[in-house]
């Protein structure tokens, strides 16, 4: 292998060369990783076939090509409708000797930005903990006191009253409940880390939803076979694998409906902390419906504890699971419209732990 070769099977971004019409000329790995696909099946398709980007950008790129000039674009969402967009900054450069061929340069935000969302979780988190453990004393004892007096009160109340006191005791149960749910954020040990066959924590989760709360949906297996192991903890993937199948069941309101489950692996991602040079998060979950969508007004916080879209959630599920994927070292993260939800979890390769210890 020549040093001009070793440095494009090098690169740890996906690029692609194309033609003078904008084929694809030449795709390195991390591209092919990328794009899910192999360099022989996309070699001399149009990269706008292959690529699904929320910009015009041909215009831009012919007048890049007749000036001989680079052309960066920042922020923009790039898919290969294989799997949900995420957000890029592309850099695109004429190749020297080669007149009208390009190298476009697909770089995935590290996403230093959003991982204010995982900070915010933490934060969001602790304080509910806080909350939680100070108010329980103080509110759920006198609700067991308020309780008690409602049916012993209920026992010499006509029919007509009845009513009143059940709905006492009914309510004085779901703030009690309520504070359970709270007080999970505290009760939750660090991650047992192991290596993990994340097929098994999905296909655990997806026969337990099928038996119960799923039984109304289709849930489709899109796996890839050859996906390495993922470290993590078994049990606590399980949970919130089962809480994002859960959301979405309920999404349905009781229709039929499909859920996909999707790993895959990409190899681009990573996820920078601090500064540092970033975590390796190759290996990849979705947990996708076909639903009406989150609603607008909360898309954006969806993670955070008590934000619900529905009527009478307590919006602890979300923050949990967000809390224990960020306890990996993880991400999560959500990508919605009306007919296709997609819950994306990214995990840290067991083989890459190891390299690092």
């Amino acid at each position: 292998m020549s040093g001009e070769d070793a440095i494009w099977t090098s690169l740890p971004v996906p690029a692609i060369l194309l033609d003078p019409q904008d084929r694809i000329a030449g795709i390195n790995p991390a591209a092919e990783g990328f794009m899910m696909s192999s360099s022989r099946a996309l070699m001399g398709q149009p990269v706008w076939d292959k690529l699904a980007v929320n910009a015009p950008l041909e215009e831009a790129f012919e007048r890049a090509r007749a000036n001989d000039a680079p052309l960066f674009v920042n922020d923009v969402d790039v898919g290969t409708g294989e799997r949900a967009p995420m957000q890029c900054n592309l850099q695109v450069a004429p190749l020297t000797g080669c007149p009208g061929h390009m190298i476009m340069l697909i770089s995935p935000r590290e996403l230093a930005g959003r991982m204010v969302q995982n900070s915010n979780v933490k934060s969001a988190a602790k304080s509910a903990i806080g909350m939680a453990e100070m108010l329980a004393h103080e509110i759920k004892n006198p609700l067991a006191g308020i309780t008690g007096a409602a049916q012993l009160l209920s026992m010499t109340l006509g029919p007509e009253d009845l009513e009143l006191t059940d709905l006492i005791v009914s309510e004085s149960r779901r703030i009690v409940s309520l504070l359970e749910r709270v007080e999970q954020f505290g009760n939750i040990s660090a991650p047992d880390m192991r290596p993990v066959n994340v097929h098994d924590v999905l296909d655990r989760a997806r026969r337990s939803a099928m038996l119960g709360f799923a039984a109304h949906m289709a849930l489709i297996e899109d796996y890839d076979p050859s996906l390495p192991l993922a470290l993590g903890d078994s049990d606590q993937l399980l949970q919130v694998v089962l809480n994002l199948l859960k959301n979405a069941a309920e999404a349905a309101r009781g229709r039929p409906g499909t859920i996909r489950l999707h790993t895959y692996y990409e190899q681009s991602l990573r996820v920078r902390r601090g500064e540092g040079q970033g975590k390796a998060l190759p290996l990849q979950i979705e947990i996708i419906d076909d639903g009406p969508g989150l609603p607008p007004e909360i898309a954006d916080q969806v993670f955070d504890p008590f934000v619900s879209g529905r009527e009478n959630g307590t919006g602890l599920g979300l923050a949990l699971a967000a809390k224990i994927i960020s306890d990996h070292d993880g991400w999560i993260s959500v990508n919605s419209v009306p007919g296709r939800t997609v819950f994306r979890i990214s995990l840290q390769r067991a083989a890459d732990a190891t390299k690092e210890a």
